[in-house]
């Protein structure tokens, strides 16, 4: 069922006191809370919603508690905490008066955000630029001129080697069968933690011949251990359904090779999804997760560097025949037509207007401002290494492809979101510093009229 809308004007209540009454209204985050048009995302997501049912969480609540999320890189369950302890985030959440009770549970966060999708969410990221045009930390001239550059989106899993593929394949299939009440003939598991504490001291001591040998014996320990499974689940079709997916992701193990390349090799068993991506950095040859596509401002907007488009590249693609969409995406959630884009060498041979894409070490139709312009196309890089550091985009926790790019979408808007609350708190901080100056200089006027 829809969530129901707020009331206009709520009833008093004699006990409570309401929360705009007991916060300071010069605070950043009730000034941002302000410049939000939050009935934007009643309208957008209302679709999603039926007419009968038990009603749904307020939309704004659930907006809110996403956008404080990213904004302050906090897991679900942070974010709920910080909700009860904080009388700000409330008010940024829509309520009028002080809870004391969640009024949902941490689960509905993940629900919230698989009915919406990565589409839907894109006016998250629209409505931060257009609170920043409303605060004046952005203007439409900033808007025309962007840079595009590529980078990847990390999951949450550890360096995947074959005796830990292994070795976690046979604890998923033992602990599926202790579940589903299947007798097996050996668990294999203390074996196999012995065989790969084994393989990591090998391969640290470079006997590298040796360590394939307790490869090879976990591997032989997993095969007979999925098969031993499946005879004995033959002609149970419950449990042959439930055991469909694992059992179809450690037959796929088994397949792969070390020289295998392509979206089919498997890195992580609770994450298929992963993709392997060398991006030649030197801390970190290769990186594991999903490509990701970022445009930002190209001048420095009053407010910062904003983000105006983000999205997610699934199987890896050659970054030339990302810049079409990208572009396109950006021009949709910001309404305004780019003029010039500005992107690195991985781009050569795009698929975007050539009249308006330029590319580092181009040489012709470089104009005196073009060439300014074009010497500001590394200054995405600081964006990408804040987006990491201070949000989400560095570790992605959610589960799925379609997550991945939800979590991309949300990354940038708490990004918009962060730089926003900064110069909202620097305004004010300039107009106190303005009112003590004049206060101080009016003092010694009256001082010296007084002497005189």
């Amino acid at each position: 069922m829809r969530p129901k809308l707020p009331k206009a004007e709520p009833q008093e209540d004699l006990f409570r006191a309401r929360l705009e009454n007991l916060v300071d209204p010069r605070h950043a985050l009730v000034r941002l809370a302000g410049l939000i048009d939050w009935s934007r995302f009643e309208a957008a997501f209302g679709a999603l919603y039926t007419d009968g049912g038990r009603p749904g969480l307020p939309t704004r609540l659930m907006v809110g508690l996403h956008l404080l999320k990213h904004m302050d890189g906090l897991s679900d369950e942070a974010v709920c905490t910080r909700y009860l302890d904080s009388p700000y985030a409330q008010l940024f959440c829509g309520e009028t008066f002080f809870q004391h009770v969640l009024p949902l549970d941490r689960s509905s966060l993940t629900r919230w955000r698989q009915r919406i999708g990565a589409k839907r969410l894109e006016v998250l990221l629209a409505e931060s630029l257009a609170a920043a045009r409303r605060g004046g930390a952005v203007e439409d001239k900033h808007l025309q001129r962007v840079t595009i550059d590529t980078t990847v989106q990390p999951k949450a899993m550890t360096h995947p080697t074959d005796s830990k593929l292994l070795q976690r394949g046979i604890e998923i299939l033992a602990r599926l069968a202790r579940r589903h009440g299947i007798r097996l003939r050996q668990s294999y598991l203390r074996v196999a933690k012995a065989a790969r504490r084994e393989a990591a001291k090998l391969i640290h001591a470079g006997r590298r011949r040796q360590a394939e040998r307790q490869v090879r014996q976990l591997r032989t320990w997993l095969g007979r251990l999925a098969r031993d499974i499946g005879r004995k689940i033959a002609g149970h079709a419950a449990i042959q359904a439930a055991l469909a997916g694992p059992l179809g992701l450690v037959a796929r193990l088994l397949r792969q090779r070390r020289e295998d390349r392509g979206r089919d090799k498997l890195y992580s068993l609770h994450a298929p999804e992963v993709e392997c991506i060398g991006k030649g950095k030197a801390q970190a040859r290769y990186e594991f997760g999903v490509k990701v596509s970022l445009a930002t401002t190209n001048a420095v907007a009053p407010g910062g560097q904003f983000v105006l488009g983000a999205r997610a590249l699934p199987g890896n693609p050659y970054d030339g025949h990302t810049l079409a969409e990208q572009i396109a995406q950006t021009e949709r959630i910001t309404g305004i037509e780019i003029e010039r884009a500005y992107v690195d060498g991985g781009y050569r041979g795009h698929d975007a207007d050539k009249t308006r894409v330029f590319i580092s070490g181009q040489k012709r139709g470089i104009t005196p401002t073009i060439r300014r312009e074009r010497r500001r196309r590394s200054a995405i890089e600081p964006v990408i290494s804040h987006m990491k550091s201070d949000g989400h985009l560095g570790r992605n926790f959610l589960r799925g492809t379609e997550a991945g790019a939800t979590n991309v979408i949300l990354a940038a808007a708490g990004h918009n979101l962060r730089l926003l609350r900064a110069w909202l708190a620097w305004l004010l901080a300039c107009l106190l510093s303005r009112l003590t100056s004049a206060h101080q200089v009016g003092e010694g006027r009256l001082q010296r009229a007084l002497a005189a």
